[in-house]
C-alpha cells in the first residue's frame, strides 16, 4: 500500500487533471508562483484516479469536465467516492449553468469556468483548497441576466453586466474591478453598448435601461 506524502501544513497540494496542455501548464505556473501551492498535473481522469487510489493526498482535485475518461459527471462522482480527505471541483469551458448547479448541489468544492482570468482562477483554487465552496456568480447568473427582452437581445452578456454597472452609477474603474477585467475593456464595452441601444452618454444609457425595465 502506498504511503501518503508528507508535506508542510502551509502548502496546499492540488491535483490538476485537464487534457488542455496550455491551460493546465498556465494554471500550474500561476499557482506555484504563489509560493503556497504544490501541484501535480495529469491529462486524463484515469491518471487522476490512479494517483488518489495509490494514496496520494491532495487538498483539492480539479477535474476537467470534458477530458478523456470523465464521462461528464460520472468521473466527478467516482472521484468523490474514493477514500481520502481530498475535495473535488470541476473546471470546464463547455459545461452549462445546469451542470454547475448539479455539481455544487452534489457537494463539489466548486465549479470553475475556463473564462475566468488567471488571477481569479488562482484565488478560487486557494478558496476551495482551504475548505470553502466556490461558485462564480457572473456565470451562475448569466442566463438569468439575459432575459427575452428587445434591448437585452442586442447586447452580449458582458455588455449587459457593464450596462448594469452604469445604472448603478459606477465608474469604469469600479465596473472593471467588479467584473475582474481591465478598465480599457470596460470603455470598449461602454462605447459598443452606446451604439447598440442608441445612447450618447452614461446617464442616457442608464435611463434607457431603467425605462425598459431591464434592471
Amino acid at each position: 500500500m502506498a504511503q501518503a506524502v508528507t508535506r508542510s501544513a502551509n502548502v496546499l497540494r492540488v491535483l490538476i487533471a485537464d487534457d488542455h496542455d496550455l491551460l493546465r501548464d498556465t494554471l500550474q505556473i500561476f499557482l506555484e508562483g504563489e509560493g503556497t501551492f504544490e501541484t501535480v498535473c495529469v491529462a486524463s481522469y484515469s491518471e487522476a484516479e490512479a494517483l488518489v487510489k495509490a494514496g496520494e493526498q491532495f487538498d483539492l482535485v480539479l477535474l476537467d469536465y470534458s477530458m478523456p475518461g470523465m464521462n461528464a459527471l460520472e468521473g466527478f462522482h467516482k472521484m468523490r467516492a474514493l477514500e481520502g480527505s481530498h475535495r473535488v471541483a470541476i473546471i470546464s469551458g463547455t459545461a452549462s449553468r445546469d451542470v454547475a448547479e448539479q455539481v455544487l448541489e452534489a457537494g463539489a468544492a466548486g465549479f470553475l469556468p475556463k473564462t475566468l482570468s488567471a488571477k481569479s482562477l488562482v484565488n478560487a483554487v486557494r478558496f476551495m483548497a482551504m475548505g470553502e465552496q466556490y461558485a462564480p456568480l457572473d456565470f451562475m447568473r448569466q442566463e438569468e441576466a439575459t432575459p427575452s427582452h428587445p434591448m437585452a437581445e442586442r447586447l452580449s452578456p458582458r455588455e449587459l453586466e457593464v450596462l448594469e454597472g452604469l445604472t448603478q452609477g459606477k465608474s469604469n474603474k469600479e465596473i472593471a474591478r467588479d467584473l475582474d477585467i481591465r478598465e480599457p475593456t470596460v470603455k470598449l464595452h461602454v462605447k459598443t453598448l452606446y451604439r447598440k441601444i442608441g445612447a450618447s452618454n452614461r446617464t442616457q444609457a442608464a435611463l434607457l435601461a431603467k425605462e425598459a425595465g431591464l434592471f
